[in-house]
């Protein structure tokens, strides 16, 4: 017997579900292994709808929504990456993937679930997004050093630390303790470093997990620069996009940038530990880069982004080692699920859903949900975030 097309679907609703994942009616042709012209009627007011069964697959393996998404009478609102974001040029934003767009789909729902469960108040006492507000226009150190204080962590707090999972943990709690809530995420988009999200109460930071730690670092505290700008942020590994934006954008980015790397090394310590480097840096040997990234735990890259910002090394020399030490870095080993899910979320929220859990104020079925997990695997991810064992 031959499948009828599902009664109430609104085209409208199917293209705005693809639009709003950056796909084209030939990539969701593919995905379902059906024609151009199939997809198309679908989107048609004329057209024929889908059936049950290629409803089903839509809204679960191409879109990633609700069934119920489609059966609404009109599209629901929802921000855009691409309205949203300014810190990547135009073919970069019209570039983003599927993926990308769902973690930023994530996020948002992240925000939600954040003033369910805090009742709308953040529960820091304090608000570094509200407390430090950058200037483009003021210097680069005072107010990196400004920043630093803030978080709590002084230089020798930050070279006693053995690990470059230690240095990442440490990064990520000051900033949640200032009222900054950090997830992450292993991108499919891998030249997607991290993005920010604006809010009054609950502003979010997401990283690829994909990335080595330091590279997380880096980008945490560069995304941090855009909410201190009260920005939206989304950025790449490569810098030389930033050569491609706007000069207003262009400036933007240059400064998150700077301020980053000022926070994590500090100029006048910088100055004492290359005082024995030539004036021309593109002769120093790799492992000397290698050394000074471990004493600040960063990678190469930002130590010779300093020296570039120095003009001790050329934009062409910066490039070329950039590119060569990223194709060196070697893919992390997988590891167990509940660990991995730990890692993603913020710890603040995962410790106050346990919490309500434990008084017997959220159910287990409330608790998975919170967590964006299937209740079955809720006591197993429990115990990981008891153990506090991931950064």
């Amino acid at each position: 017997m031959r499948a009828e097309p599902v009664v109430g679907v609104q085209p409208s609703v199917i293209r705005w579900a693809r639009v709003s994942m950056g796909m084209s009616v030939e990539d969701v042709a593919h995905k379902l292994k059906r024609t151009t012209e199939e997809v198309m009627a679908w989107e048609s007011e004329d057209g024929i709808a889908p059936t049950y069964s290629q409803l089903e697959n839509l809204a679960y393996k191409v879109f990633k929504r609700p069934l119920a998404v489609f059966f609404l009478p009109a599209p629901p609102h929802e921000a855009q990456p691409v309205r949203e974001f300014r810190s990547l040029p135009d073919a970069d934003l019209q570039s983003l993937q599927a993926d990308t767009y769902i973690q930023v789909r994530k996020a948002h729902a992240y925000q939600i679930t954040l003033k369910e469960l805090f009742e709308g108040r953040n529960p820091s006492g304090r608000h570094i997004s509200q407390e430090i507000p950058l200037d483009l226009r003021e210097s680069v150190e005072v107010q990196a050093s400004e920043v630093r204080k803030a978080l709590g962590i002084t230089l020798n707090d930050q070279l006693d630390w053995k690990s470059d999972d230690l240095a990442l943990k440490r990064w990520r709690e000051a900033l949640e303790t200032l009222g900054v809530f950090v997830f992450k995420a292993p991108f499919k988009q891998k030249d997607i470093s991290g993005f920010c999200l604006l809010d009054a109460d609950f502003p979010l930071i997401y990283l690829n997990n994909s990335a080595t730690k330091t590279r997380q670092i880096f980008s945490l505290l560069h995304e941090l620069a855009h909410l201190l700008l009260n920005i939206n942020g989304i950025s790449k590994f490569e810098s030389s996009y930033i050569n491609r934006l706007p000069a207003t954008e262009r400036r933007i980015e240059q400064f998150c940038n700077k301020i980053a790397a000022e926070i994590l090394i500090p100029s006048d310590d910088f100055a004492q530990q290359i005082a024995g480097f030539p004036s021309n840096a593109e002769t120093v040997q790799d492992h000397l880069f290698a050394n000074l990234g471990s004493r600040y735990g960063v990678s190469r890259e930002a130590v010779l982004r300093r020296l570039l910002d120095m003009a001790r090394v050329s934009q062409s020399f910066y490039e070329q080692k950039a590119k060569l030490w990223s194709s060196q870095k070697k893919a992390a080993p997988g590891g167990d699920w509940y660990a991995s899910q730990n890692t993603y979320l913020s710890d603040r929220l995962a410790r106050e859903v346990i919490g309500r859990h434990y008084r017997n104020q959220i159910s287990v079925e409330q608790a998975s949900e919170f967590l964006g997990i299937k209740a079955k695997n809720f006591a197993s991810l429990e115990q990981r975030i008891l153990q506090g064992a991931a950064a």
